[in-house]
């Protein structure tokens, strides 16, 4: 079994044991970037160096029983919109081509406590608006499972890596579905903890009220180590609550007596015939495990997009305000004065997307137009929070798809934008609400490319999905 088949918990352990040393592990893992990187193009930014040389220390600190981590030497790579000290973090957007932070954000912080080696910064779509990675500024990232196809987005990069084995999990941001679908796509396990349970502090903010950072990796048992370590209370971020639980202790192979509710509005006909199928077989799957089936009526699904999208603009236009061209990033070259600076710099900087969503964003909150817009959207949300908080009353898992098909071809999503923003429609009530969700393989479909399940759990109610995903796939295991 080569090193790049292990599951990034399996790998420490080897570490741990002496087997494997985390310097052969990084280099194992910079040799396949090598391979295969020019293809899938899932790193905007590869620190070979660097890399190598915090394979050494951590080593170092693993012989003499200094570092004790469950990941202690697993190489890890980490989304372009996560700030990392010392390394270009561009959010794949030229107006940030030159980006290098003075500080990393709280959860790099966390991963470097527990012996994570840093491999690079992963690809992504603009600024984190897009659903298939095809808007960075440095090429479009590839399906590891069929290149001909897009990885999903914004997460892509993150998500292609772990699928080509270019390390051994990833960070994702997750605003309405970022971790979970390219995870789908790509066939790997993702995570979108619920809002607060990871700090937001040095992430480059898209929607404040909706990011949320979360692992991408090999499995369940993967996917509850790093959420462990990943989770903390964080002062500077004011949303932030921090660790509630032990995730490992979900690693329970059982759920009778479980509750699983199917909302029917999830498999209406939008929905591919394929992807209804595997989602419906990994139901009864878990109902041949003891769980209780339900199907029940969300509501409110139509509204989400159009909710999600006014709240994400409106936000993304104050956010995106920052980049500016005066204090960091790309500046235009030639303008006659400040505000002409501005508007060039801006013009320059941002791609079609990115520039699509502020404009839509500044309308949405203009005068004459915040009450028929922002704020209808927000008591939207208030009513999308309303039904799950109904259906959690009687279920403790909701089942359903990550995305209405597997992934499309490159270059199909990118002509039809609101067929691109429709992709979404089963993941961003989850971040419109707050709560927990949990992507992870449930088939092949006949193009042969995966199929994701989707499992949603209510807030902080975490261990219910992760104790749901991990029997599933242990069933798969066991037959």
């Amino acid at each position: 079994m080569s090193i790049l088949d292990y599951t990034a918990t399996t790998l420490a352990a080897k570490i741990k044991a002496g087997e494997i040393s985390a310097i052969e592990a990084t280099k194992a893992v910079l040799e396949q970037i090598e391979k295969t990187e020019e293809l899938y193009n899932c790193y905007v930014t590869i620190d070979k160096d660097g890399a190598l040389k915090q394979a050494e220390e951590i080593q170092s600190k693993i012989e003499s029983g200094e570092l004790v981590s469950p990941l202690a030497g697993v190489p890890v790579a980490i989304k372009d919109n996560i700030c990392t000290e010392g390394m270009l973090t561009t959010c794949s957007s030229k107006i940030l081509g030159n980006f290098v932070p003075t500080f990393s954000a709280e959860v790099v912080e966390n991963l470097k406590k527990a012996g994570a080696v840093i491999i690079g910064k992963t690809n992504m779509d603009e600024f984190a608006m897009g659903s298939t990675t095809e808007t960075s500024a440095y090429g479009v990232t590839r399906n590891p499972k069929n290149p001909e196809h897009v990885p999903g987005g914004s997460s892509g990069g993150s998500a292609a890596a772990v699928a080509a084995n270019e390390c051994f999990y990833a960070l994702g941001s997750d605003t309405g579905g970022s971790i979970r679908q390219p995870a789908g796509y790509c066939g790997v396990v993702g995570m979108k903890p619920t809002y607060s349970t990871v700090s937001r502090y040095g992430l480059i903010a898209y929607g404040s009220s909706l990011d949320q950072i979360g692992p991408l990796c090999k499995d369940v048992t993967d996917c509850a180590t790093i959420l462990d370590i990943i989770s903390s209370h964080d002062t500077k971020d004011s949303t932030s609550v921090g660790k509630k639980t032990d995730y490992t202790k979900a690693l329970v192979n059982d759920v009778k007596g479980m509750k699983i509710g199917i909302p029917r509005d999830y498999f209406g006909d939008g929905l591919d015939s394929e992807v209804k199928k595997a989602v419906l077989n990994a139901a009864k799957v878990l109902e041949s495990r003891g769980a209780i089936l339900e199907e029940f009526d969300l509501g409110l699904v139509e509204y989400a997009i159009p909710a999600y999208y006014t709240i994400a603009a409106a936000e993304a236009s104050s956010n995106l305000e920052r980049f500016d061209g005066i204090k960091y990033g790309y500046r235009t070259e030639e303008f006659s004065d400040l505000h002409n600076m501005y508007k060039k710099t801006r013009s320059e900087g941002f791609g079609a997307e990115v520039k699509r969503r502020i404009m839509l964003g500044s309308f949405v909150l203009s005068s004459g137009y915040y009450d028929a817009y922002y704020l209808k959207a927000l008591k939207v949300k208030a009513l999308i929070k309303k039904a799950f908080d109904d259906a959690f009353s009687k279920y403790d898992v909701i089942l359903g798809p990550v995305a209405p098909t597997t992934a499309p071809k490159l270059g199909e999503s990118l002509s039809d934008p609101i067929k691109m923003y429709l992709g979404d429609i089963y993941t961003i009530s989850i971040n419109l609400a707050g709560l927990p969700a949990i992507s992870l393989p449930c088939g092949i479909a006949s193009n042969g490319l995966p199929i994701g399940l989707q499992l949603i759990g209510d807030c902080y109610k975490e261990n219910n999905i992760i104790q749901t995903a991990y029997t599933y796939e242990q069933a798969g295991k066991e037959d």
